[in-house]
């Protein structure tokens, strides 16, 4: 019963804190940099896999129909945006209410023998941005009475799930209602990414980014809080679900020294004169594709013949890119003076949400229970990660360890090396037909190589523990400094074209739609 009682509580924090932040805009920035961090990662790094081993990779495709179909039916039917976006708001909250039933019935079973009372502690305290979420979401809209009833009946329904026993829970476990709870955990992603009022719009010149930035700090420190407890608690009970909390962890482990010596390498280069607006086009592709410092990633982590096979890769590929006069997309804005600043700032805050984003997708598509054995699967699906998205090359090399470190095949992270930094929808605009085909004949040539020759190496870099920690907090310093110079909306706006730096549905309250795009 105290587990239950605490539990609602959790929720009642909700209208507080929203009362309490919603007074200043620099603090309603904070408000929101909190719930986009902790409700976003909370999504996808724990309730993802979790879906993904009941449901298998036909997941995901509901997970994108919940994100996208409400931007892509917001965009046909302009006149009826208002409606598509209430329904996607009803759905997600909808989820919201489903999932409490199952956290009450969570509660249960972390109070009989053997299961760990952490199991409680996580369900207690992700309550904390979910009640918060449904206040900020739903005040605004329908006001204050409406919003009572949803944190009402979530409560109600944390009850139900409490005391209703195991033939309710079977009824709504996971198996039974995966698809669904998919779908509409795609609908509180597009929620979250998508700001649902427009009242802070006063925020036009990045004024309270820092506020933000603070926000999504420490929407990171309740996500790392509950991923510990998530960790100790399923370790008692489920092996795969911890698996892939601490493979996340052991990843960032490894990768993060050698990142350390990438980013010191890109302050060396840009030092002595190799710099992103270098007049040279076959150097700035060069920076584009490589930088080179991504091949101290690919050299000490995947071993030399991989390293190899970018260098001679990239190299044709940036060959023909520059004998056909493509310029690039995307170039590099207000360059800083100092080479330490363009390498341990600049670059961060362009790779940063590239890396976090190429070790979340890698948990979830490395699942053990998302069986894509095929090469030309793997390849496919990967295709479909870049094309609407642009790349750095430093994500394109962690994204590719990644992979290789999940099982999968050599050809799968070759493509992530060469065609990562080059096959996306706003480069592919600045070719011609001839240009795309000769461009894919090459990326062809080098996968049939990859199929044909063995580029695995025992050759890797194993470094003590001890630096491994110290370069994880290092790492982890200069993100959360990017983060707070950024603010998290635009720290991931460079990622998905859709997501603006303040991309924002402003719904007004009496008559009239209106969306605004900063």
């Amino acid at each position: 019963m105290l587990y239950l009682a605490a539990s609602c509580i959790a929720l009642l924090f909700g209208p507080l804190f929203y009362r309490y932040f919603s007074s200043g805009s620099g603090l309603q920035k904070g408000l929101d940099g909190f719930i986009f961090v902790s409700l976003g990662g909370l999504v996808l790094i724990h309730i993802l896999p979790e879906l993904l081993e009941h449901g298998g990779f036909i997941t995901l495709l509901f997970v994108v129909l919940g994100l996208w179909g409400p931007t892509a039916s917001e965009r046909i039917f302009h006149r009826y945006s208002e409606i598509t976006h209430n329904i996607t708001l009803t759905l997600g909250i909808a989820g919201l209410l489903l999932h409490t039933i199952t956290d009450g019935g969570a509660m249960v079973l972390s109070q009989q023998q053997g299961n760990s009372p952490l199991l409680a502690l996580g369900v207690i305290l992700h309550r904390l941005p979910v009640g918060l979420a449904i206040w900020w979401l739903l005040k605004p809209q329908v006001g204050t009475r409406w919003a009572s009833v949803v944190l009402i009946a979530m409560m109600a329904l944390t009850a139900v799930g409490y005391f209703a026993g195991e033939q309710l829970l079977h009824q709504l476990s996971i198996e039974n209602t995966v698809y669904l709870q998919a779908f509409v955990t795609g609908s509180i992603l597009h929620v979250v990414l998508h700001q649902p009022h427009g009242e802070h719009s006063t925020d036009k010149q990045g004024k309270y980014q820092y506020q933000a930035g603070i926000g999504s700090l420490l929407g990171l420190g309740l996500l790392a809080l509950l991923l510990l407890l998530d960790t100790g608690s399923q370790a008692h009970s489920d092996h795969n679900h911890a698996h892939g909390v601490e493979q996340f962890v052991s990843w960032l482990l490894t990768i993060s020294p050698v990142l350390l010596l990438s980013y010191l390498f890109a302050a060396l280069r840009f030092k002595l004169g190799l710099q992103p607006q270098h007049k040279n086009l076959a150097l700035r592709w060069l920076q584009r594709l490589a930088g080179p410092e991504s091949l101290i990633i690919t050299l000490a982590l995947l071993g030399p013949w991989f390293a190899l096979y970018q260098i001679i890769g990239l190299a044709v590929i940036g060959g023909l890119l520059t004998l056909s006069k493509i310029p690039l997309t995307d170039p590099h804005l207000q360059l800083p003076n100092s080479a330490l600043r363009f390498g341990f700032a600049h670059l961060v805050d362009r790779s940063a949400p590239w890396i976090i984003l190429s070790l979340i997708l890698a948990n979830l598509i490395g699942h053990p229970s998302v069986p894509l054995e095929n090469p030309a699967l793997q390849v496919f699906i990967l295709l479909l990660v870049f094309i609407p998205m642009r790349f750095c090359n430093l994500g394109a090399a962690i994204l590719a360890l990644a992979l290789f470190y999940s099982g999968w095949n050599q050809v799968a992270v070759a493509f992530s090396l060469l065609a990562a930094p080059v096959i996306n929808i706003a480069q592919l605009k600045l070719m011609t037909w001839k240009q795309g085909l000769m461009l894919g004949g090459v990326l062809l040539s080098a996968f049939i190589v990859a199929d044909q020759v063995a580029l695995t190496s025992s050759y890797v870099l194993q470094l003590p523990e001890s630096i491994n920690i110290l370069s994880l907090v290092v790492v982890s310093l200069l993100f959360g400094a990017s983060l707070l110079r950024l603010g998290p909306r635009k720290f991931l706006s460079r990622m998905i074209a859709n997501l603006k730096p303040d991309h924002q549905h402003s719904h007004k309250q009496r008559g009239g739609h209106s969306h605004h795009h900063h």
